[in-house]
């Protein structure tokens, strides 16, 4: 269904300081769910106008804004707010979300008793700060958090600026695309980031690249490990640096949808290409990839079998359809012999993955709707694959 949005520039402000930001919602008189996206270090709300776009149609209050003194030299000035860099910090961006999200809870579309915030690298941990200092935050989403902010600044290297004495740090740290003051380093050089993140008791999806060169994946381990047990889903996503690309970007969507939907991951399947097959006809073309794998999960445990085929469609350059078939054998969750035989294919806004297996103990998993997320990477993709949230009950 097509849902019509608006899309608007708005400023906020915060201790004389204005906060400029765009907000996108469905056109219509009903209140929504709100969500607020905070960028990383240098970014400029600008970054995120995709991902708000993508969340307005599924029926959320989008906004995104830019950190007073945040955005680098080269953002254009009307994406930017205002603020010198070099009075910059973790905390003064804290300061700028709480005032963003008090201006996202007054307005006349919003539903402020469910409010989310998702924030990437130095945005996410702010964005984990602010949930901390907050009793209203329903949701958060931690996108390679940059928890090593203290780390870096203990080492003197922070913001990437050339080694510094920790000590006696200079006035200004000059990081390349931006300068920061010894207010920064000060600030960090004291934190322990995982007490500053562990005030927030509602739900957590931490998602986090194995690859990532600046913010090292033990980190979000540790950061998992700190949060109540079960509070914290934490998503290690191969090959995936302090970035995305376009498919990656739409798996991090997907898998934010999967968490904001209360879905639980049931089954994680890493899939290892072998070999593909190419044939073709009157303008059509069809590519089949090959592949083993295996799946890891308190759920299942066991290898894919020979025979797993992902059939691939083409009409020129058009994808005209996607199916993936296999079947896995080994061990269900009452530690029984079992095969699970799973074919996935996309629907409209998710892969639908259906499962007939002959395990008792997973025997429900024939009956319930489930959605996949697939995380690509060179040699074949992880797959995980999602139930309700009351899944853990059937078992």
């Amino acid at each position: 269904m097509h849902i019509e949005i608006v899309t608007e520039e708005f400023t906020c402000e915060r201790e004389g300081l204005d906060i400029r930001g765009i907000q996108v919602y469905p056109k219509g008189g009903e209140r929504c769910p709100i969500i607020i996206f905070s960028h990383g270090f240098t970014g400029c709300y600008a970054d995120l106008k995709d991902f708000c776009t993508v969340f307005a149609r599924m029926g959320y209050a989008a906004f995104a804004h830019s950190f007073c003194g945040g955005s680098a030299d080269l953002r254009e000035s009307r994406h930017k707010s205002d603020g010198a860099t070099t009075e910059m910090s973790v905390l003064t961006e804290v300061r700028d979300l709480l005032a963003v999200k008090d201006y996202a809870k007054a307005q006349s579309f919003t539903d402020e008793s469910k409010l989310v915030l998702a924030g990437f690298s130095q945005g996410g941990f702010v964005s984990g700060i602010a949930a901390a200092r907050s009793t209203d935050v329903s949701k958060l989403i931690l996108v390679f958090p940059a928890l090593c902010i203290p780390d870096h600044a203990r080492r003197g290297c922070l913001g990437g600026a050339p080694q510094y004495d920790p000590l006696n740090p200079p006035q200004i740290l000059d990081c390349g695309r931006i300068k920061i003051g010894r207010k920064f380093h000060e600030e960090a050089f004291g934190m322990d980031p995982y007490l500053e993140l562990s005030g927030y008791k509602g739900p957590v999806l931490l998602l986090q690249g194995t690859c990532d060169s600046v913010v090292n994946y033990s980190y979000a381990i540790r950061a998992k490990e700190e949060y109540e047990p079960g509070q914290c889903h934490l998503q290690l996503i191969r090959e995936m640096d302090h970035g995305y690309d376009e498919n990656m970007q739409e798996s991090l969507i997907a898998s934010m949808r999967q968490f904001l939907q209360e879905r639980k991951e049931i089954l994680t399947i890493r899939v290892i290409l072998t070999h593909r097959e190419e044939s073709a006809q009157e303008g059509k073309r069809t590519i089949k990839l090959f592949f083993t794998g295996y799946c890891e999960t308190p759920y299942f445990r066991g290898t894919i079998l020979p025979g797993a085929c992902d059939t691939q469609e083409y009409e020129g350059d058009d994808c005209t359809g996607i199916r993936a078939e296999y079947t896995l054998e080994g061990l269900d969750c009452a530690n029984n012999r079992c095969k699970i035989h799973v074919v996935n294919q996309k629907g409209s806004d998710d892969w639908e993955p259906v499962i007939d297996t002959d395990s008792e103990a997973l025997s429900w998993l024939s009956e319930e709707k489930l959605t996949a997320v697939l995380e690509h990477s060179s040699d074949g993709p992880t797959v995980r694959i999602f139930a309700g949230k009351d899944c853990a009950q059937r078992i």
